[in-house]
C-alpha cells in the first residue's frame, strides 16, 4: 500500500521539473513512511532506479517524458520491493499503489516466457504482464490496484485502477501533459494550478455526501473510474473501461430475463450448490489475502460480514488473529458488546476503543487527509479504528462489501416494498401516495418508526430509480434547489445529480428491482463513499486495508445469485448466514444492523452546538454565495431546538465549509 504520482508531457510542454515531482511525493508520505522513490525520463539512465541529480533542475529538452514519484507502504519484499521500479532493459517503468494477490501464480508463466525477475514483489510482475498484453494486463491482476506505467519505447504513460475502485486514482489533463496522483492534494502542489470550485460537483456533494466520479470537488481534475485504464500519448487521452461485475447476467448464467422465484438454472444446480461455491470462493479470497510479510489483523464490528471475514482468517491461521472494534458512549451506536460475543466465539486476540465527543478534535486531519468534502460521518469512527489498528498491525482485513453484493441494508426491503407497491392498479397507487397521509405527525428522531413510514410513503409517486435517490440522498431534490443562492441555482441548469445513479441502474435493465439497486450499489455507493472512507482514514495512519467480499471472484459469483437466497423477508443476507452458520454466533446471526454512524443529532445539540454557530453561522460563510443565509440558519435553529434532526445535512454544511477555508482560503 503506497502512494503514487507524476505526469507525462509532449515535446511541446515543459517536462516537470524535479522539484516539483519531489513536493508532490512528499505530501503523500503518510500513505508510505517507509521509502521514497522517483523516476525522470531526463535523469534516470537505463537499468538504474534512482535518479542521480535529486537536485537538478529539467531543461525543456528531450521531448515527450515523464517522471515518477513513489511513497512505499512495505507489505511484501521488504528489501527488494523499492519502486518506481523497470523491467530488465529500463524502458518500462511501474509507480504501484495495492497489492497484487495472484502475483506468485502468474509469476512462472511469464518466467517461461522469457521474464528475468530481479525482485520478489509483486510490483514487478505488472510490469512484464504489461510488456506481455499491453492495456490487457489489467484482465489477469486479482487485487487492489492504481498504478502509473511509463513505456519509454512508445512514449506512452498508461493507468490503471483496480476493478471495484479500492485504491484510488485522480488526474489532471492540460494541453500536452497529464498530472496524476492517489490524492488530489498532490497535484495541488504543482505551482500556479486551478483551484476552482466546480458547481455541478458540489451539488453532487450535497446529494450523496461524496464527488461521485469522474468528477472532482475542482474544475479540471477527474478520477479515473473503477475498472478503467487510461493511455496518454502524443497529447491525447483515452479512457477505457475493462470489466463489468455481472449483474447483467441473470442467474442461469445468460442476459435474458429471470421472474423473481425461478430457480437459479444452470450456474447452480442448487442453493445448496451455491453455498459450497460461495465458500470455497470467499475461503480463497481470504487465504489470498493472508499473504504478507507484516503482521495482520481484522476489523471486527460484530456484524455478520467482518465476523465471517475474522472467522475465515481464524480458521486458516495457527494463532489467535488481533482483531479491533470501536465503540461510542452513546448505546444506540455502540456495537461493543457483538465485537466481544464474536471475538469469543472466534477466539481472537481483540482491542477496542470508545469514541468521545471530544473526538472531533481529528477534523482537521479529517478534511485534510481526504481532499475533498466527504460527509460520511463514519469517517471519523474508522480514522480512529485504523490509528488503534496500525499501533499493532501493518494489515487489517475488513468485511467491506458484504452489504452491497447481499442485500445487507435495511433500505433494500424497502425497495423489495416499493417494488411490490409498482405492480398495484393505479387507483391503489394513487391512494397511497395521496398528499394527505403527509400531514400525520412524524417523529423528529432520524430512525423512528413513523419518519420513515412517512418518508417511505412520499417517495412512492416517484419512479423506482429516482425513488431510492431520494431516499438515500443527504439533501433530495426537493430540499436542495431552495438552500442555493439564485446565482448559484443558475450555474447548474441542464444538470441532474441524479444521473450518476441512473447510469448504474442501467448496467441491468433485466434483474429484479432490488438486485439493480445493490448493482447500483456497488458501482456508485461503494468505491465513492465506503471504499473512500476506508482507503483514506487507513492510508491516513499507513495501515493497509483488504477486503475479501470484493475479490472479484466473490463478486461475480455475488452478482449471479438470485434475490430469493439473498433477501428473505426482512432478512437480509440469508445465503452469508446459512453457508457461514459455524462462524457466527446465534445472536450475531439475527441481530438488526446497526451501522458505522456517529451519533451527530445528540452532539450537534450538546457538545458540539458551539460549532455549528461558529462554523456555518460565521458572516464569511454566509457569504460565499452558494446558499440563502436563512436557509442555513433555519437548518440550525430547526435541529438545536430538537423539531427536526438535520445533522446529516449539516455535518455536510459543515464540512464544505472548512473543507474550502483548508483548500480554497488563501491557498
Amino acid at each position: 500500500m503506497c502512494g503514487i504520482t507524476g505526469a507525462a508531457w509532449t515535446a511541446d510542454a515543459p517536462p516537470l521539473e524535479f522539484a516539483i515531482l519531489e513536493r508532490m511525493t512528499t505530501v503523500l508520505a503518510h500513505r508510505g513512511p517507509d521509502d521514497a522513490g522517483y523516476y525522470h525520463s531526463l535523469f534516470a539512465p537505463a537499468g538504474t532506479d534512482r535518479i542521480p541529480l535529486p537536485d537538478a533542475s529539467v531543461s525543456s529538452a528531450g521531448g515527450p517524458g515523464a517522471a515518477l514519484g513513489f511513497r512505499r507502504l512495505s507489505i511484501i519484499d521488504l528489501a527488494g520491493g523499492h519502486q518506481p521500479l523497470s523491467n530488465e532493459d529500463g524502458s518500462v517503468w511501474i509507480a504501484f499503489n495495492g497489492e497484487i494477490y495472484n502475483y506468485r501464480e502468474l509469476r512462472p508463466g511469464l518466467e517461461q516466457r522469457g521474464h528475468r525477475f530481479r525482485t520478489s514483489s509483486d510490483t514487478e510482475t505488472i510490469v512484464h504482464l504489461y510488456e506481455e498484453y499491453g492495456p490487457d494486463c489489467v484482465l489477469h491482476l486479482r487485487g487492489m490496484f492504481a498504478f502509473a506505467i511509463w513505456d519509454q519505447t512508445r512514449r506512452q504513460l498508461f493507468l490503471a485502477r483496480d476493478r471495484i475502485g479500492k485504491k484510488p486514482l485522480v488526474y489532471r489533463h492540460d494541453s500536452g501533459r497529464l498530472l496524476f496522483a492517489s490524492e488530489l492534494k498532490s497535484l495541488l502542489q504543482v505551482p500556479g494550478i486551478s483551484r476552482e470550485l466546480d458547481a455541478v460537483a458540489l451539488d453532487e456533494y450535497l446529494t450523496y455526501q461524496y464527488v461521485p466520479h469522474p468528477h472532482s470537488i475542482l474544475k479540471g481534475f477527474s478520477k479515473l473510474p473503477p475498472a478503467h485504464w487510461a493511455l496518454f500519448r502524443n497529447g491525447h487521452l483515452e479512457v477505457r473501461r475493462y470489466w463489468r461485475p455481472g449483474f447483467d447476467e441473470a442467474p442461469n448464467g445468460n442476459t435474458s430475463t429471470q421472474a423473481p422465484g425461478e430457480p437459479a438454472g444452470g450456474l447452480f444446480a442448487s442453493e445448496a450448490d451455491c453455498r459450497k461455491n460461495l465458500r470455497e470462493t470467499l475461503t480463497e479470497a481470504v487465504r489470498l489475502r493472508l499473504r504478507s510479510d507484516v503482521p495482520l489483523g481484522a476489523f471486527l464490528s460484530g456484524g455478520i460480514d467482518s465476523t465471517i471475514v475474522t472467522g475465515l482468517m481464524q480458521q486458516l491461521s495457527d494463532r489467535p488473529v488481533q482483531t479491533f472494534s470501536i465503540g461510542f458512549p452513546v448505546k444506540a451506536f455502540d456495537e461493543r458488546s457483538y465485537a466481544r460475543q464474536a471475538a469469543e466465539h472466534l477466539k481472537t486476540d481483540h482491542h477496542e476503543l470508545v469514541v468521545e465527543p471530544a473526538a472531533l478534535s481529528i477534523l482537521p486531519k479529517l478534511i485534510w487527509h481526504y481532499d475533498e468534502p466527504f460527509s460520511d460521518s463514519s469517517a471519523i469512527p474508522t480514522m480512529y479504528l485504523a490509528e488503534m489498528t496500525r499501533r499493532n498491525v501493518t494489515v487489517a482485513l475488513s468485511g467491506d462489501g458484504g452489504d452491497e453484493l447481499f442485500a445487507g441494508y435495511d433500505r433494500y426491503q424497502a425497495v423489495a416494498l416499493g417494488a411490490r407497491f409498482d405492480r398495484l392498479p393505479a387507483l391503489a397507487r394513487r391512494l397511497i401516495t395521496a398528499s394527505l397521509w403527509q400531514h400525520l405527525p412524524a417523529s423528529t428522531q432520524q430512525k423512528s418508526r413513523r419518519r420513515r413510514f412517512k418518508r417511505l410513503l412520499s417517495a412512492l409517486a416517484y419512479s423506482p430509480e429516482r425513488r431510492y435517490l431520494k431516499w438515500i440522498s443527504i439533501f433530495d431534490d426537493a430540499r436542495l434547489p431552495e438552500m442555493y443562492t439564485g446565482d448559484f441555482r443558475r450555474r447548474l441548469e441542464g444538470t441532474d445529480p441524479a444521473d450518476f445513479l441512473l447510469a448504474a441502474y442501467n448496467e441491468c435493465p433485466e434483474r429484479d428491482f432490488v438486485t439493480r439497486t445493490t448493482c447500483a450499489d456497488v458501482l456508485t455507493y461503494l468505491p465513492c463513499d465506503i471504499l473512500t472512507k476506508v482507503d483514506i482514514a487507513t492510508m491516513a495512519y499507513a495501515l493497509e486495508a483488504r477486503c475479501p467480499f470484493l475479490d472479484h471472484e466473490v463478486v461475480q459469483l455475488a452478482a449471479r445469485i438470485p434475490i430469493e437466497w439473498k433477501l428473505k423477508g426482512r432478512r437480509g443476507k440469508k445465503i452469508l448466514v446459512e453457508t457461514f452458520s459455524d462462524l457466527l454466533p446465534a445472536d450475531i446471526q439475527t441481530r438488526r444492523k446497526m451501522g458505522f454512524g456517529v451519533p451527530l443529532d445528540h452532539w450537534f445539540r450538546n457538545e458540539l452546538k458551539p460549532l455549528l454557530y461558529d462554523v456555518l453561522l460565521d458572516r464569511e460563510s454566509l457569504e460565499r454565495g452558494i446558499f440563502r443565509p436563512d436557509a442555513v440558519r433555519q437548518l440550525v435553529e430547526e435541529h438545536v431546538s430538537n423539531r427536526w434532526d438535520h445533522s446529516y445535512r449539516l455535518w455536510s454544511l459543515l464540512v464544505l465549509e472548512l473543507w474550502q477555508q483548508r483548500f480554497l482560503d488563501g491557498a
